[in-house]
């Protein structure tokens, strides 16, 4: 049931070259903040899609909910930069009788994965389906601006890059 997005970047050569003559520490700097604003895109469009099902008369709100957070596990064992981009609380089905703003929306991934009584209705998968490129142009654009930041900070510190 584990659905996987896989994306496929070119022209990418002038970022490329860029890496080469930055440190490691730099380009992980950077690359943080462009993937965030990368994934602050796809999360916003999920955001969107999610008012669909919220119900104005309860405060839950799945829209709310969504999130994007720093994935350190992934970061540990690959040493790979990413972000999550979800629902908070993830899928726990636990009774929680505060229906107040910002509590939280269990029902969400009954409504992305659907149940054998209820069709599907996702609203995460369109959204990175649909803003993907636009994420990656906004990361390799980002990217490409703090890599020449970097580099212009080591000139001007009269270090190597």
């Amino acid at each position: 049931m584990a659905d996987g997005v896989e994306f496929s970047l070119t022209g990418l050569d002038d970022l490329l070259g860029k890496l080469e003559g930055v440190s490691d520490d730099l380009r992980k700097k950077g690359g943080r903040t462009a993937l965030r604003r990368a994934s602050n895109i796809i999360a916003d469009k999920a955001r969107s899609n999610a008012l669909r099902f919220d119900d104005p008369q309860t405060g839950r709100s799945v829209a709310d909910n969504i999130a994007v957070r720093w994935n350190g596990k992934f970061f540990k064992r690959t040493g790979d930069l990413g972000f999550k981009v979800g629902v908070q609380y993830g899928a726990k089905l636990s009774r929680h009788p505060d229906k107040a703003v910002n509590s939280p929306t269990p029902h969400w991934r009954l409504l992305e994965f659907g149940t054998e009584h209820m069709a599907a209705r996702p609203f995460m998968r369109p959204a990175a389906d649909s803003s993907a490129g636009i994420a990656i142009d906004t990361f390799v654009t980002e990217y490409g601006k703090s890599l020449d930041r970097a580099i212009a900070r080591a000139r001007k510190k009269g270090v190597p890059p």
